[in-house]
């Protein structure tokens, strides 16, 4: 047994992922440093290369930390979510819960924002992609569920494009003077949801 496979080394290598992951939320990828992970962890600075081959496999750790918490987050909504047909703005509401949250202040938009910075960052570091995939994967599940519960027909092409459109709006939401990106996301989410996720079928 290697000495990061016992309790202990387990226990210190979750504390680095945990304070990389809490320097994403609160200052994005480049925040993940040795010291900083280190000192936020309360760990010497050596035990960053030792439980970790390198920088960026100790980022995509906590990356994947941050996109499960992210991901328990999210199925706990849904799952408050009684089965029952709602009408478009109803429906476009409970969407923005879920993709958005309260997307002003706390960390409803810390991880919001490390959210988008994680599909930015696949760009530049390749080794993002599969963790980032996963999570895409994981939220278009739940999107599912919720879209259904509201009595909403699903396709893979129209949920997409609905996540495209929120995506988009999220993006420029926050580069607004007086970021609101829930708001702006409602705006045109409301007026494509009859086209992207229509009602079923009765």
């Amino acid at each position: 047994m290697t000495t990061a496979a016992t309790p202990k080394g387990e226990r210190r290598r979750q504390a680095l992922v945990e304070a990389a992951a809490e320097l994403i939320l609160e200052g994005g990828i480049e925040a993940v440093r040795h010291r900083a992970v280190a000192t936020r962890a309360g760990l010497p600075l050596a035990s960053t290369t030792y439980y970790f081959d390198s920088l960026e496999q100790l980022v995509v750790c906590a990356m994947q930390h941050n996109g499960a918490r992210d991901v328990e987050i999210m199925r706990a909504r849904v799952e408050d979510v009684p089965a029952s047909p709602r009408s478009s703005e109803k429906t476009a509401e409970l969407v923005l819960d879920l993709l958005v949250g309260n997307a002003q202040s706390g960390d409803d938009r810390d991880r919001l924002v490390a959210r988008h910075e994680g599909c930015v960052a696949t760009a530049r570091h390749p080794e993002l992609r599969e963790a980032q995939v996963s999570l895409r994967e994981q939220i278009d599940d739940l999107l599912t569920d919720l879209l259904e519960r509201c009595g909403r027909e699903v396709r893979v092409p129209q949920l997409h494009r609905l996540v495209v459109v929120v995506d988009g709006a999220v993006l420029c939401g926050l580069v607004d003077v007086d970021p609101d990106p829930r708001a702006a996301a409602r705006a045109i989410l409301v007026d494509v949801m009859h086209t992207v996720a229509p009602p079923a079928e009765p």
